[in-house]
């Protein structure tokens, strides 16, 4: 065997290895955070044996709605194997079905201020963000948030269906910035 062909076969024994422990790992559940509204690294979505509770920090994929379509245009999202080629979202659930939302230039659950959801007029680039109007959370949605000023959340988007919860996020490997 030359030199060359020796060396090709070990490359592709190394990308067949890491292409198979990315396909285990993703079938285990584990996924990668590369967005800065979470600790970046590994995480492991926790299947839910209940319903989602406010609290909880959940891994869900949006919906492929125009709002998300336009926030994967804009880069808030990357893409991924959720519907609409999304990427799955990293939130802590604010409000469940029934709990009114209201934003002022905050947001406020059932009349409670809600830490760090100060809103901002514009995204880093100095384009618009239109906030949700608030209202009171559907039968079979939840309101998200982030404590990451910048994060595109409910804040925005307003509550979305219960049912893309893929599970409870847990930090395996992350890094603190």
């Amino acid at each position: 065997m030359t030199r060359r062909r020796r060396a090709l076969t070990i490359l592709g024994i190394g990308a067949a290895a890491v292409t198979g422990l990315l396909a285990l790992g993703y079938v285990g559940g584990l996924r990668i955070n590369l967005t800065p509204s979470y600790p970046l690294g590994i995480w492991r979505i926790v299947p839910l044996d209940r319903k989602v509770a406010v609290g909880d920090l959940v891994m869900i994929c949006p919906p492929p709605t125009s709002a998300f379509t336009l926030a994967r245009q804009r880069g808030y999202l990357r893409l991924g194997l959720c519907p609409g080629w999304l990427s799955p979202l990293i939130k802590t659930v604010a409000a469940t079905q029934g709990q009114r939302v209201e934003i002022a230039g905050a947001v406020s659950v059932d009349d409670l201020p809600l830490a760090n959801s100060k809103m901002r007029a514009a995204d880093a680039e100095g384009r618009g963000l239109i906030p949700f109007a608030g209202g009171i959370v559907p039968s079979g949605h939840i309101f998200l948030h982030s404590d990451f000023a910048g994060s595109y959340d409910s804040r925005y988007f307003g509550p979305i269906p219960a049912a893309g919860v893929l599970g409870v996020a847990r930090p395996i490997l992350t890094i603190h910035r």
